[in-house]
């Protein structure tokens, strides 16, 4: 069963409530919270995200998907475990080292929240193969992080295939969880390679519709 993270990150300002409301309803599965801090990526949604996510956790029980675009990993994670996410991803690339993988990996769940680790479009997959066994989701870039709208890599579904093959033959459960670029016509591929979670963000909001794209996104 596929299911839609929606990201929130293209919803116009003074539009939230309203866009909210109608997702629930539209039966996204996952709020995608897309924290970035002006650093690790260009832009900086921080606060905004932030005050969204708390907004969100007064007037819906779905659950939020935290995607963490940031340098200082640690300090986002006690910022956003305020809001009671079903999942904080990090980046690999944020790291210094595999150690530090590690402490942040039982540092999530020992916040009794799931964790996952997302990589760019130029990490490649198995630099990520041994942390598979301690985490929920893995969390595939097919953009670079950072914008909003961009035009999804084809390239990258080699990656999730790969990703995919390795798990099974592992005989992990871990998510794959997609994200850039989704929408009616890139997610058959994606889905096809073998994930089971798509973040959809302007495909979905600047939609006349939501119910109707996510129903189709979910096929």
């Amino acid at each position: 069963m596929v299911e839609v993270s929606t990201s929130i990150l293209s919803i116009k300002e003074g539009e939230e409530q309203e866009s909210f409301l109608k997702l629930e309803t539209a039966k996204t599965d996952y709020f995608h919270i897309d924290v970035m801090d002006g650093k690790f990526v260009e832009k900086n949604t921080y606060k905004k995200m932030l005050n969204n996510s708390f907004y969100i956790k007064r007037i819906s029980n779905l659950p939020l998907d935290v995607h963490l675009m940031v340098e200082d990993i640690k300090s986002a994670i006690d910022d956003f475990l305020a809001i009671e996410p079903n999942i904080i991803t990090f980046h690999v690339e944020a790291c210094k080292n595999k150690q530090e993988v590690q402490e942040i990996i039982k540092y999530i769940k020992d916040n009794n929240c799931k964790v996952g680790i997302a990589v760019k479009p130029n990490t490649k997959i198995e630099e990520i193969y041994e942390f598979l066994p301690f985490i929920h989701m893995c969390l595939i870039m097919t953009v670079e992080p950072g914008k909003g709208g961009q035009a999804f890599m084809t390239d990258m579904l080699e990656k999730i295939e790969t990703l995919k093959k390795h798990l099974t033959e592992q005989n992990l459960e871990v998510d794959i969880e997609v994200d850039g670029g989704i929408n009616l016509a890139t997610a058959p591929k994606v889905k096809k390679t073998g994930a089971n979670i798509l973040v959809s963000g302007t495909a979905i909001v600047l939609a006349k519709d939501f119910k109707a794209i996510i129903d189709e996104l979910k096929k």
